[in-house]
């Protein structure tokens, strides 16, 4: 393997750095220390070299996180690397699977909260898997971009993002060459954001401990969704629109005549329901998470029964109302949730305040590990980067909990090619010749 930069960019990259060897060596070991744990998940040694290298340029100050600008701070052939991560026959759900025991054997505990979010990436161009105009949530339109979903672990010592899929539109699934030319695997097939984001719970959630599943309106607007949670036994608290409707079961009116059975009240939105309640029924309650700090909420809540889209009313479930007690841009959400009644309307509060750390995790990736940098375009492709992204991230984690602060102690720096250095490299303990295709594994 060639050690030798492809671009003379690669000198200006090295010379950029002011940083020593030894400032960075406590980075290096730790980032070796936790890259033996997933180097068995690799068959062959260089696939391991790749790995670590991909990682350690994940965490450096690259302004792209690419493969291109890693190989040339690592001064190594960028095609072995591009190759590794477009096209390598490496198996993600294996990778991840061992995050997944890593993370619940940090951070587990039984009253974390799994977490389901969609974020896309914008693109020009079609010819990336998946890429179509749709709906793109960054910027509150439809536009060209590319899907994922994902599923974050959100417990009181730390979060994580565990898993992820890439989302086909109809369109996509069903456009041959447009599958053929990125390598899509024969079975799969179209699926909905809400219906891969059950998946990732079912599959991945089951691994790790939990009391909750959260997500935004986008799930909880789903009345099959939540009946589905509530077939597997998963306790949720999901948001829906404002204008859900649905009726307070409190206000039984008596009955028409003898004999007959009480009447039950009017449907109306949820937010003209909220809107009339007395304001001795708010209670005051602390998000004590986010980047602003501490939060002064209140809620209230409702059994209430809303209709499905077919207009069919639905299950007995519990409306809770949380709005913020600023006087200033004040925000109100509207969710649901099946907790029993034995669970305190407090933990439900603390539940739903937990969803803001996907959105966390995703700024954290797109700003220090190149969430959205990459130039893949086959299905597997897309998988293999963003193995390898959950993976740096939960570096950064395991780090906040090695020093017990807010900010990791991992020194990303513009050009520290003392992370790709002789130290750095993961040790081989078993050997492979496996050819590698141009097509790689599916996910």
């Amino acid at each position: 393997m060639s050690t030798m930069p492809e671009q003379p960019a690669a000198e200006a990259l090295l010379d950029a750095t002011e940083v020593a060897p030894e400032q960075l060596q406590p980075c290096v070991e730790q980032l070796t220390a936790f890259a033996q744990r997933y180097l068995p998940c690799f068959a062959r040694e260089e696939q391991r070299l790749h790995a670590h290298t991909i990682l350690a340029g994940k965490l450096t100050g690259l302004q792209r996180k690419t493969t291109e600008p890693i190989a040339a701070q690592a001064q190594l052939q960028r095609r072995p690397l591009q190759h590794f991560v477009g096209a390598g026959r490496w198996i993600d759900r294996t990778v991840r699977g061992v995050l997944r025991r890593h993370v619940r054997e940090e951070i587990g505990s039984p009253k974390a909260v799994l977490v389901m979010d969609g974020h896309a990436a914008i693109k020009k161009g079609d010819d990336s898997c998946g890429v179509a105009r749709q709906w793109c949530g960054r910027l509150g339109k439809v536009d060209n971009c590319q899907v994922g979903y994902f599923l974050a672990y959100v417990a009181p010592r730390g979060k994580a993002l565990v898993d992820a899929r890439l989302y086909l539109t109809e369109d996509r699934a069903a456009d041959t060459a447009h599958r053929d030319k990125t390598h899509v695997p024969k079975e799969v097939v179209h699926q909905t954001g809400w219906r891969l984001a059950l998946d990732l719970v079912l599959t991945s959630g089951r691994e790790l401990p939990h009391a909750w599943v959260a997500g935004d309106d986008e799930f909880g607007r789903v009345s099959n969704l939540r009946a589905l949670l509530r077939l597997h036994r998963e306790r949720y608290v999901l948001d829906v629109p404002s204008n859900t409707s649905m009726r307070d079961l409190s206000q039984r009116r008596p009955a028409s005549a003898p004999g007959r059975r009480e009447r039950l009240p009017e449907f109306e939105s949820v937010q003209a329901w909220a809107a009339r309640q007395p304001k001795r029924r708010w209670r005051k309650f602390c998000w004590c998470g986010g980047e602003n700090g501490p939060r002064q909420v209140e809620a209230l809540q409702q059994w209430v029964q809303t209709k499905d889209e077919d207009g069919q009313v639905g299950a007995r479930e519990r409306v809770v109302v949380i709005r913020t007690r600023e006087k200033k841009n004040p925000r109100t959400w509207y969710l649901l949730s099946n907790a029993r009644k034995e669970v305190p309307l407090a933990e439900v509060v603390r539940a739903r305040g937990e969803q803001h750390s996907v959105e966390e995790l995703f700024e954290e990736g797109c700003q220090e590990v190149g969430l959205n940098h990459y130039e893949v375009r086959s299905w597997v492709g897309w998988a293999h980067h963003m193995t390898l992204t959950l993976l740096a991230l939960w570096f950064l984690q395991t780090q906040r909990l090695r020093l017990g602060e807010k900010k990791s102690g991992y020194e990303r720096v513009a050009g520290a090619s003392d992370l790709h250095g002789t130290a750095a490299r993961p040790t081989s303990e078993r050997g492979g010749d496996r050819g590698e295709s141009q097509r790689g594994a599916a996910a």
